[in-house]
This record gives structure tokens, C-alpha cells and sequence, in this order.
């Protein structure tokens, strides 16, 4: 059965008539589970109008006390609720439900994070700069920012930006990818519960037609994005046109350099996990594993061995990893374990080989191994965004560098090693935003920023962390003189402090 899903408008569902919707699947079965209604560009602006006037009324002047208030409730009740969430996650979207608790875990740091905004709004004073002139620095919101979230991450990344926007006295509306709709819609619904004045969070489902209003309507102020790096050139690009400040975050190759002296063990393990955690729909994933020789064929087994235990199917039934999220993205997968082929890679572990713990007709591809790839073929040279990695070797840690330093994409990386000379020269030398040494996956905590460098980024700042409270604010600078009232006498030259 068909369930409708539709907008979250000042706390409450849209009450309208959809012209278009579009289907949602539960991707281990294959079954239309939901019918998504598309906003028009006519409601993106009524949404938005709805918004600006939430903040410009109640809370864009509400006190850091109250903001705070608010915070730590919603953290307490997405804490409270993050099982639930995460169901709705493995249900539109297919990953295991440890994995789908991790992700909305992780957006829950961000929360946390956000409860600090009293602390981290401080300006600065200086008293006296000039006789009897003090001179003191603030920071204000925005008023109406956009977030236009992925699929991969339906509940993280929108907490990403959410929590911080609200936080810094924001109103938000938030886009999220129309193939798992729910859990924003879930965790849009807490703000409500929290505390959170109506109309300060909403959330209009849409495609194409729905981002584009967003990114050129005059009363939109900023915009955050994650996604493949055509989209975020084009958000970028757009919405910076019609004067926005954008954060706009792309794809990724990452690699995993592994040096002879790693352990293999280790080195193993974390492929496995990096490579085929959530069916490689993350942008942090493993994609290819840099083997330093003489280890390629000793590390290359060791990962076979392990691929060989790992259980593929129904997110809810305990399994390792899930399906993907469509068949269309499914069946584009499993291409490229063709094309490689022909490229004259050599297909170890083919992953449309083997059964799956599922009812017949999800959207399965089990992990994929590759050894002997290189640059020019599409298995390497593309962001494949499925179970497949891919080997390639080199015979020096200068020609491992230089080749992850050669992609376009600079999301992250990762070094295995136990030399702490090597590992110390990687993190400087790599020209990538987020590095991992012995960490496969090094996304950074709530305290520090996301975000990638090359194609993986487009915009000045980074997500979360010191560089989201400075993307949702403005800078002010107020210069004020209060003890003497007396006419200073008209001089038309550049002020000079004295």
C-alpha cells in the first residue's frame, strides 16, 4: 500500500492537492511504499514567505537563552526517537539499521554541538580604542537559508546545517532527496515538540523545479547543498548569481594508501568497512585502495577472505549490508563490473554472483572487488557510488601520492602505516580536505568542519563546526562613543584615532 507523503509547512502537513508526485520504494523488496508530493515553485515561495515571517517576527530577535532552550530539547528528543528514525531511514533508503542509527548518532553531535551557540556568538569588545570610543563585534543571522540534502544521508546531513542555521537565529527550509523522504519529515516534526515557534523549520519535497525556486528567490539567503559535483557546481553557480552565499559539497574518489609496513589486518578490516559500508553509497567511502608493492596480492586476499563472510540483504534482518537505492542506480552499478572488465581490470569478486537474505525483487548488488585498475578506466575514474573497490598498484609512496593528488575529487582520504615519519608527510603533502591515518572513514567531529577540497567542494566554507556558525551569520562592527556629548566641530578628514 501507497502511503502519501507530503510537505511539513510551519509545523503542519500540506493540507493541498499535488499536480506531480513521485514514487517511493522500500529497496530490499522492491515494493512502492510512498507517494511523494512535488512542490511547485509557487509553494517553494509561499513556504519561504512563511519562513521569513517566523523569523522576522519571533525568532531572528529571540534571546540565546531561548535558542539554547530549544536545543537541548530537540537533542534530547532525537535521542529519544533515533530507533524510530532510523527504521524510516532503512525503509526508503535500504541501509542496515546499525548503520541508519549511526547516521542520525552522528547528526545528533551536531545538535549537541549547536548547544553551545551562546558561547560560540561571542564578539569582541575593545574599550577605548580611541578617547572615549569603544569599538565591539557581533554576529547576526541571515534570515531564510536553504538546505537541499542527498539520499545517502536523509536524517545527518540535513542535521549537518539545521541545528547550527536555528541555532544562530535562522529560519530554515529544507529540500531533501525525493527517494527517502520520511526521516527529514520525522525529524522536522521534533522541532515542533522542542519548542520551536512554527515556521522557523519546514520542509518542501520537490526536484528540479523546487531547487531552482529555492536557489533564485530574492528572500533565500544562503544555501547548503550535498550531492554529485555537477548538481553542486550548478547550485553554486546559480544561486551565487542571484547573490547568495552557498556551501556547496560534491562528490568523491577517495583513496586509502596503504604502506608495506601497515597491518594488513587492519588495513583489510577497514577496506571492507570503508569500501562496503551502507552498498558504498557514502561520500566518505572507500573507492580505491592504493597498494604500495610488495603487499598488493597478500592485501587482495586477505579482503577476499573477508568479503567472502559478509551477508548482503534485507537491512532489517541483521544483515552486513543492504541493497541500493533504486534499481535504476542498481543496474548502473553493476555496468561498470562490465566495463571494467573490458578496460582489462581483473574482476576478483563479482557481486552479481551469490544470494542475498531478502524477499525476491530489492535492488541487490553484492561487494565487488577489482585488482589492477588504473587511471583512464571508469571504474577509477568515475564516482561509482556503489559496492565496488577497486586496486591499484604502485611501487613507491611518492607514486601513490602523486596519483591521489592527480584526481579531481578531494573529499577524503586515508593512509595505513606504521610509520609516523610517512604518516606525518602524507597529511601534508595530500591535497584532499579530510585525512584519516589508520582511520578508513575520517569524518570529522561535530566541533570541526566537513568538507572536501578540488571538485569535492564549491564555495568558501565547510559544513558544521566554527565555519557553520560563520556561514549562517553576518559580521557587524560597531563603533560607539557615549561620554562625551559635546560637539566635536565639522572636519571633513578621514577620522584618525587619537
Amino acid at each position: 500500500m501507497s502511503t502519501r507523503i507530503t510537505h511539513l509547512i510551519a509545523g503542519d502537513p500540506w493540507e493541498g492537492a499535488a499536480e506531480r508526485t513521485s514514487p517511493v520504494f522500500n529497496p530490499a523488496t522492491g515494493e512502492e511504499t510512498g507517494a511523494l508530493d512535488l512542490a511547485s515553485a509557487d509553494l517553494v515561495g509561499e513556504v519561504v514567505a512563511r519562513a521569513k515571517e517566523a523569523w522576522a517576527s519571533e525568532w531572528g530577535s529571540s534571546s540565546l537563552s531561548k535558542r539554547t532552550q530549544v536545543l537541548f530539547r530537540f537533542r534530547e528528543l532525537l535521542n529519544e526517537r533515533k530507533e524510530e528514525i532510523a527504521a524510516l531511514i532503512t525503509a526508503e533508503h535500504g541501509k542496515v539499521l546499525s548503520d541508519a542509527i549511526g547516521e542520525v548518532s552522528r547528526g545528533l553531535e551536531v545538535a549537541e554541538f549547536a548547544c553551545g551557540i551562546p558561547h560560540l556568538l561571542k564578539g569582541g569588545y575593545t574599550e577605548n580604542a580611541s578617547t572615549n570610543v569603544d569599538v565591539y563585534s557581533i554576529r547576526q543571522p541571515l534570515g531564510v537559508v536553504a538546505v537541499i540534502s542527498p539520499f545517502n544521508f536523509p536524517a545527518m546531513v540535513p542535521l549537518w546545517f539545521v541545528p547550527v542555521a536555528v541555532a544562530c537565529g535562522n529560519a530554515v527550509v529544507i529540500k531533501p532527496s525525493e527517494k527517502d523522504p520520511s526521516a527529514v519529515n520525522a525529524v522536522a516534526a521534533l522541532w515542533r515538540e522542542a519548542g520551536l515557534p512554527d515556521g522557523v523549520v519546514n520542509v518542501v519535497h520537490g526536484d528540479k523545479e523546487a531547487v531552482d525556486a529555492l536557489l533564485v528567490h530574492p528572500d533565500v539567503s544562503a544555501v547548503s547543498f550535498v550531492g554529485s559535483t555537477p548538481i553542486a557546481r550548478y547550485v553554486y553557480e546559480t544561486a551565487t548569481a542571484h547573490g547568495k552565499r552557498v556551501q556547496a559539497l560534491g562528490g568523491a574518489k577517495n583513496h586509502m594508501l596503504v604502506l608495506p609496513d601497515a597491518d594488513l589486518d587492519l588495513a583489510a578490516d577497514a577496506a571492507v568497512n570503508a569500501g562496503f559500508g551502507s552498498a558504498g553509497e557514502r561520500c566518505m567511502a572507500i573507492s580505491a585502495l592504493v597498494a604500495v608493492e610488495p603487499i598488493a596480492d597478500d592485501l587482495i586476499e586477505k579482503i577476499k577472505d573477508r568479503v567472502g563472510k559478509l551477508v548482503t540483504g534485507d537491512g532489517t534482518r541483521g544483515t552486513d549490508m543492504g541493497p541500493l537505492v533504486t534499481q535504476a542506480h542498481r543496474d548502473k552499478v553493476a555496468g561498470y563490473l562490465d566495463s571494467g572488465v573490458e578496460a582489462g581490470a581483473e574482476l576478483v569478486v563479482d557481486g552479481r554472483e551469490g544470494d542475498v537474505d531478502a524477499e525476491d525483487g530489492g535492488f541487490f548488488l553484492r561487494p565487488t572487488l577489482f585488482d589492477k585498475v588504473q587511471p583512464g578506466m571508469s571504474v577509477y575514474d568515475d564516482e561509482i557510488f556503489g559496492p565496488v573497490l577497486s586496486v591499484v598498484r604502485v611501487q613507491s609512496y611518492d607514486e601513490g601520492l602523486d596519483l591521489i593528488n592527480a584526481n579531481p575529487y578531494g573529499n577524503g582520504t586515508a593512509i595505513f602505516t606504521n610509520d609516523g615519519g610517512a604518516a606525518r608527510r602524507f597529511q601534508n603533502e595530500v591535497e584532499v580536505g579530510m585525512v584519516g591515518i589508520n582511520v578508513p572513514i575520517p569524518v570529522p567531529m561535530a566541533y570541526y568542519s566537513f568538507g572536501g577540497w578540488k571538485n569535492s567542494l564549491f564555495g568558501d566554507s565547510h559544513a558544521h563546526g566554527m565555519e557553520g556558525v560563520n556561514f549562517y551569520t553576518r559580521g557587524k562592527v560597531v563603533t560607539s562613543r557615549w561620554l562625551d556629548p559635546s560637539h566635536g566641530g565639522l572636519n571633513l578628514g578621514f577620522p584618525q584615532n587619537t
